[in-house]
């Protein structure tokens, strides 16, 4: 049997993207940015998805531009953010995707930001109060929070956070990589300068993301050549990957809550027989379904002595879910995020995540596979 449980990391298409994305390279292959008719065709299959984008996210079309993916996104609202809006000053969390992390720790070693870390407890649930204070201190400051973290589900309240950034006339950017498609985001009501999301995470296509770019921010282009995007990003754009991140965000939203019904199910399911096979499993991050993303279940196994191996044996047996971040698979380094949160490093962490394809029968085929590694090796 084979099991997927990373979809954290990437998702599969669903087949209505494929067929879409199919017609479009089959029949409107023409260049956006070229005047004749096929270049038209293609330049208006760009723009009714940007319009779908836009009016799912209550945004306007001129305020969605899209990119390679979230890191490119992330990236841009990062860079041009603190060098075209006069930043001198930034905030983020220790949790935060190295997309963020390390844009921001490059700025702050190049002595072109002052970066500080909002305090986090063990659920990695951030600190508020904290973020209100070190806003006090410097009111005009970029801060870059995400919704909900890709290695252990916890969600940041990032209502609350804009709340307090406007207070402080701060710039506020949120990665919803991991959210998007699976929560409604409502930019009419959210006061958010920039936002991010990449298709594959909601069942679309790699290498087609958006950023989200409040209208009174005026920023430069990241990317420089043409004048693609309105001239907010050269290359030629990836036409049927933005029609085919346009279906898959317009399916998300037609089911979203069936589907967040359903998933949350299976997270639950499988807490619930993890904890009743493998005594003295632990859960990272929040667990609570109203604090965490339903589609990640972080957990910590007690047995030690395959701490090495448990990705590998996973893998033998089947089974494909993740130590933390895709983006660090290789590293030997370990999760920053598990460290940050104080987690024992000798227990091995998984990170299981699920989707609207999995099942519980491929569940109980994981609990199985877990419960027999932890007693050969107790």
């Amino acid at each position: 049997m084979q099991v997927y449980f990373d979809n954290a990391a990437t998702t599969p298409l669903d087949p209505e993207v494929i067929k879409v994305m199919t017609e479009t390279m089959q029949e409107h292959f023409g260049n956006p940015s070229s005047i004749h008719a096929h270049g038209r065709q293609a330049k208006t299959i760009v723009e009714k998805a940007r319009k779908t984008v836009a009016g799912l996210l209550k945004a306007s079309p001129s305020e969605i531009f899209f990119t390679s993916g979230g890191t490119e996104a992330d990236n841009m609202a990062i860079v041009r953010s603190i060098t075209d809006l006069g930043i001198t000053h930034a905030i983020t969390s220790p949790l935060e995707h190295h997309a963020v992390l390390h844009t921001l720790e490059d700025l702050a070693q190049r002595s072109v930001i002052q970066l500080d870390f909002v305090q986090v407890d063990e659920r990695g649930r951030v600190d508020l109060d904290h973020l209100q204070a070190l806003l006090s201190q410097n009111p005009r400051t970029f801060v870059s929070l995400m919704h909900a973290n890709n290695e252990i589900g916890t969600l940041t309240d990032i209502h609350k956070v804009s709340e307090i950034c406007q207070t402080f006339d701060a710039i506020f950017h949120s990665d919803t990589v991991q959210t998007m498609g699976h929560y409604a985001h409502d930019l009419s009501t959210l006061h958010i300068d920039f936002l991010t999301g990449a298709a594959h995470k909601f069942h679309g296509p790699k290498g087609i993301g958006f950023i989200y770019i409040n209208g009174k921010n005026k920023i430069r282009p990241l990317l420089y050549g043409g004048a693609q995007e309105r001239n907010m990003r050269g290359g030629t754009e990836n036409v049927y990957g933005i029609v085919g991140l346009a279906k898959a965000m317009e399916l998300c939203y037609q089911e979203m809550e069936t589907h967040r019904v359903y998933i949350q199910g299976l997270k639950d399911y499988m807490r619930t027989e993890l904890q009743k096979n493998i005594p003295d499993i632990a859960f990272n991050g929040n667990i609570t379904a109203e604090d965490s993303l339903y589609t990640v279940l972080n957990v910590s196994l007690p047995c030690t002595e395959i701490a090495d191996m448990l990705l590998f044996s996973l893998d033998i047996a089947g089974i494909s879910a993740s130590g933390g971040s895709a983006c660090s698979s290789g590293s030997q380094l370990g999760s920053h995020v598990l460290q940050a949160l104080g987690a024992d490093p000798d227990k091995p962490s998984v990170r299981f995540s699920f989707s609207k394809y999995n099942t519980k029968e491929e569940i109980d085929f994981v609990v199985k596979k877990l419960k027999e590694l932890c007693e050969e090796h107790r």
